[in-house]
């Protein structure tokens, strides 16, 4: 199984809160998941919201274990809601399904893992992690 290393997932959250600073957002918390859905590593900027790590999480974790990223699954729960739904009691209501929640590929198109951002809007999220996964030489699936 493809993985993300640590050393790449700190680059991702650095440079993403890097971008979240070019872009004046509000404090942004990061997490990197692995393939498997564990956390690889976390960050919180000052100012954000305790709250925050629980929403990076399910935006990452539903993005990891469906294998699908944060915009496809919105439009999924919008189209299907009964699905999101069903997925949401199946993983414990762990799953936010809104763009942020980005999918982590490597050079041969292998999923390693996925990125979740939170505290701005979401789609300004999004473009804060691909920021963040393009410096880490991978490709970011939003």
């Amino acid at each position: 199984m493809a993985e993300i290393s640590l050393n790449k997932a700190r680059t991702i959250i650095r440079k993403t809160l890097a971008k979240g600073r070019e872009m004046d957002l509000k404090p942004l918390s990061v997490v990197v998941l692995d393939s498997g859905g564990h956390v690889k590593a976390f960050e919180r900027e000052d100012g954000a919201s305790p709250g925050r790590f629980a929403i990076a999480h399910g935006k990452a974790y539903g993005a990891v274990m469906l294998g699908m990223a944060g915009k496809a699954q919105m439009a999924r729960a919008e189209q299907q809601h009964y699905f999101m739904t069903a997925v949401n009691g199946l993983f414990g209501g762990q799953v936010v399904p809104v763009p942020g929640g980005v999918l982590l590929r490597d050079k041969r198109g292998l999923i390693v893992g996925a990125v979740g951002v939170t505290g701005d809007t979401s789609d300004n999220d999004a473009e804060a992690a691909v920021a963040g996964i393009e410096a880490a030489a991978l490709t970011a699936e939003v």
